[in-house]
């Protein structure tokens, strides 16, 4: 599992560390790692470290000083390393003395050809996206050219993510300690590219965001055993589907087929179109485990929502079942509950604009989490799992090719059934969305709904044989 923390979180760390270390020592310990990162990637790319031409964007606080300090062990083993500085007057001393000793040097100026470039303009503190003289300087990276970031690539914010003005695009990203938010949330992640842990000793409370592996997602799939029958395994029913939208009930009744659960029971009046694709479903009420509500109900159906929320029984609400949703409702139950709105579902839940949302994803999670008292699974780009006071998961899986119709009916009637399986509302939010994105890799683009659901076997085994 990876696990992030935030600028806060890893600065008291590091203070902690700093009192017990030698003066200068963690930095060392960072520009180590930070060139044995690069010489990697140079031995990749070129067949060496010796006569490459490495390019130094030096900021004017720590995160410079760890990129000079990495270039002079570069130059030390017979790179070409120049330093570019945003402010000539503001460089680590340290650092800019190592790298001239080392033989590098400074220019003003990108230098047009290059084998990698170094941004070390701004740490995990930065905020705002890139200042007119660093965003100069990253215009000028000669096209092509290898990045790699120092600690996270400047301009993305460290705790969020979030992108409020011009930033760099890394391949790669040597990040120190410990992962951040940033790095895993989109629109931060997506300008990270491949990701490096160098550890460098810290010692850490429990994380603040974490994001799921194949492992973590194995340990956690209900298997049946001997004594299984398709009770124990678990029913989960669906409420879903109209007149109008009679798809939506089919694809939420095959996410749920293939989610784990002994059986699917589907309730509404698409039910001759559910058993025409999948005469294994089961049609009427009864006995559940677990009831997925919500997608392509259409208006007026409120009451059955409610009906749902008033028992107690799991339930995942989704689609046009989070209409009107009562805090105090949903607060007041004892079973769980997992809510799976979009970025504008979110927003009408929480009563603001739906751009509030999408700058802001995390908060938006955590909050409807705490205001709602329910796991909730908030889809996007990167999709987020929240629940009551646990670290907020992050999907590693996802593919923009899921923007499309019917996705989210296939990933309701998925989580829905790993409820029905004992899963708890976060665990079943984040178990879902990673079978769910890694089905939609292995179909490719453009996919429809339908062949997600169809890939989710493949996807639940590769988890278990990767």
């Amino acid at each position: 599992m990876r696990t992030a923390y935030s600028v806060e979180t890893v600065r008291a760390a590091e203070r902690e560390l700093m009192a017990r270390l030698p003066e200068g020592a963690l930095m060392q310990r960072a520009a180590a790692g930070l060139a044995a990162a690069c010489a990697g990637l140079l031995r990749r790319t070129r067949g060496g470290v010796y006569g490459a031409r490495v390019v130094l964007l030096v900021g004017p606080g720590d995160n410079g000083g760890d990129a000079l300090y990495a270039g002079a062990r570069l130059a030390r083993r017979g790179a070409a390393v120049t330093a570019v500085p945003m402010d000539p007057e503001r460089m680590h001393p340290g650092g800019l003395a190592a790298l001239q000793a080392a033989g590098g040097h400074l220019a003003r100026a990108v230098p047009q050809r290059a084998d990698l470039v170094l941004d070390g303009l701004l740490g995990i503190g930065g905020r705002g996206g890139l200042r007119p003289a660093a965003a100069a300087l990253v215009e000028r990276i000669p096209p092509g050219v290898p990045v790699v970031a120092v600690d996270l690539p400047s301009g993305v914010d460290a705790d969020t993510g979030e992108l409020a003005g011009p930033a760099v695009s890394a391949d790669v990203t040597v990040t120190f300690g410990a992962y951040k938010p940033g790095l895993l949330i989109d629109p931060g992640a997506s300008r990270a590219g491949a990701v490096h842990l160098v550890d460098i000793g810290l010692e850490l409370p429990p994380p603040e965001v974490e994001a799921l592996q194949h492992a973590d997602v194995a340990g956690l799939l209900p298997e049946p055993t001997a004594t299984s029958d398709k009770y124990r395994r678990g029913v989960v029913g669906i409420v879903a589907g109209s007149v109008q939208y009679p798809g939506a009930a089919v694809l939420a009744v095959a996410g749920a087929l293939r989610g784990g659960a002994g059986a699917v029971r589907y309730v509404g009046p698409a039910a001759e179109a559910v058993l025409a694709r999948y005469p294994e479903t089961l049609i009427g009420p009864g006995r559940v485990q677990a009831w997925v509500v919500g997608p392509g109900l259409g208006e007026g159906r409120v009451g059955e929502v409610a009906h749902l929320l008033a028992g107690d029984t799991a339930v995942l609400v989704d689609a046009d079942g989070l209409r009107g949703l009562d805090a105090r409702v949903l607060r007041a139950r004892s079973a769980p509950t997992l809510l799976t709105p979009h970025a504008g579902e979110a927003a009408a839940l929480l009563g603001v604009e739906r751009r509030a949302v999408e700058a802001g994803r995390l908060d938006a999670v955590r909050a409807l989490a705490q205001r709602y008292g329910a796991a909730v699974l908030l889809k996007g780009s990167t999709t987020l799992v929240a629940s009551g006071g646990g670290a907020v998961r992050v999907n590693p899986t996802g593919t923009p090719w899921l923007a499309t119709a019917g996705s989210g009916d296939v990933l309701s009637g998925l989580a829905g059934s790993l409820l029905a399986g004992g899963l708890s509302g976060a665990d079943a939010g984040a178990v879902g969305a990673y079978l769910h994105g890694l089905a939609a890799r292995r179909v490719g683009g453009p996919l429809l709904a339908h062949q997600v659901a169809e890939a989710l076997p493949e996807a639940w085994r590769d988890t278990r044989h990767p």
